[in-house]
């Protein structure tokens, strides 16, 4: 006896999958963040992980500029709030260091601080505390829920940090109301 054959889908592979977030976004992003002479917008959004919270709560990556043609040894435009630049120009190895093995090549030789309030985009320390509040049970529950499906272990955690900031700002501007 012979088995049935399954029919085939008209609807191409591709577009039968929902695909990751993480896929699109070099896409979205490129436009924007080339301008500031940054290759990968990695530097910006994973700029807490790389320097630390501490220094990222008063420092913000501004551009990266490379001599004409060359794409190492680039001078790294950060601006500082009050007297960071101090502290950062002696932690400038370190960080330089940490921004390259980030990279996994020599991208940056040195540092270049702006003396200059943070953008608005950037969580500043005194903010971030009082916007936190707590996610409910049913929250953390709904968000693990959408995550279980996401297979990288970095870009699920990225996510759940992504979603709880997005969870607890949304709770702290009901409570304002």
């Amino acid at each position: 006896m012979k088995k049935p054959q399954k029919a085939k889908s008209t609807v191409p592979d591709r577009a039968a999958r929902p695909r990751p977030i993480a896929a699109s976004l070099p896409k979205l992003t490129a436009k924007a963040i080339g301008k500031h002479g940054f290759t990968e917008g990695s530097l910006i959004t994973e700029w807490a992980t790389i320097v630390g919270s501490d220094l990222a709560a008063v420092s913000q990556p501004e551009k990266l500029a490379f001599s004409r043609g060359e794409r190492v040894g680039g001078v790294l435009h950060i601006r500082v709030q009050g007297g960071v630049a101090t502290e950062l120009q002696h932690l400038e190895p370190m960080v330089v260091e940490r921004i390259n093995r980030h990279f996994g090549y020599g991208a940056v030789t040195r540092l270049r601080l702006i003396h200059a309030p943070l953008g608005r985009d950037m969580p500043r320390r005194r903010h971030a505390a009082s916007a936190k509040t707590p996610l409910d049970p049913a929250q953390k529950t709904a968000l693990s829920d959408l995550l279980d499906a996401v297979e990288d272990d970095e870009m699920r955690a990225t996510l759940e940090r992504i979603g709880t900031a997005i969870l607890q700002q949304e709770a702290g501007r009901k409570r304002q109301r």
